[in-house]
């Protein structure tokens, strides 16, 4: 079971988020989309959009330091385990607690507004399932590991080493397997997750417009409302559309 779980789900996991990430981007280009409820209710929107987006992209960006950047590296560099953990512990509790609330809007605006209710797909309920699962098991390990709940279990020796070896194609499940309950299902649920990304909503994330953020301004310009009394009428086949 181990060797199923930690050494073989991570690769049909990725290979599924691979092969749909390709077939809807070559046969279902118009269904890459959010499904934007934005009409419906923005009140609610304009709290927990932001909310979830960005407690997320924090999350992945301490997912990505905590797994990919050895230990070695960060005590070449004069922070201690201590400070590591400190930091974050502190970062990770918030940018968890930002994300979570920010989903929790989002369901509950799903929930409470009926317009929004009816414009659910069938895969939402999956993917908000697994998506707040993931979000809520991520913040109780972490609590749990802060509190010395989990036997002074340090990920770092642990989930990271194995994390890695899925790179080389040696996964050392061994590893997995020692890990306590908590991040055992944070793991399971965040890799049922990426299978789950190609036929989900979720897929937008891999088309987001952050060409947006370079592009120059665009500027409108007015007119005069005399000038415009100035100027003379055009005969209809005169005029520009």
């Amino acid at each position: 079971m181990d060797l199923l779980l930690w050494g073989v789900l991570p690769y049909v996991s990725i290979a599924l988020l691979v092969a749909g990430t390709v077939w809807r981007a070559r046969f279902d280009q118009f269904g890459w989309t959010t499904h934007s409820t934005q009409l419906h209710e923005s009140r609610l929107l304009r709290i927990g959009s932001p909310l979830f987006h960005f407690g997320m992209l924090f999350v992945v960006l301490g997912h990505v330091i905590g797994l990919l950047v050895p230990k070695s590296w960060t005590d070449a560099a004069g922070l201690s385990d201590h400070a590591y953990h400190l930091l974050a512990v502190s970062t990770g509790a918030v940018a968890g607690a930002a994300a979570a609330a920010g989903i929790g809007i989002l369901v509950y605006r799903r929930c409470r507004v009926a317009a929004v209710r009816r414009a659910t797909l069938r895969g939402d309920h999956l993917m908000y399932t697994f998506l707040l699962g993931a979000i809520l098991l991520g913040l109780t390990a972490t609590v749990l590991n802060s509190t010395g709940m989990t036997d002074g279990y340090n990920y770092r020796e642990g989930i990271s080493l194995w994390f890695r070896s899925l790179f080389t194609f040696t996964p050392d499940y061994h590893l997995m397997a020692g890990a306590p309950l908590a991040f055992k299902a944070h793991v399971l649920f965040g890799f049922t997750l990426f299978a789950l990304i190609p036929y989900s909503r979720l897929v937008h994330m891999f088309s987001a417009p952050l060409k947006y953020l370079f592009r120059p301004y665009v500027v409108y310009r007015g007119r005069d409302p005399r000038q415009l009394a100035e100027r003379p009428a055009r005969r209809g086949w005169e005029r520009v559309s």
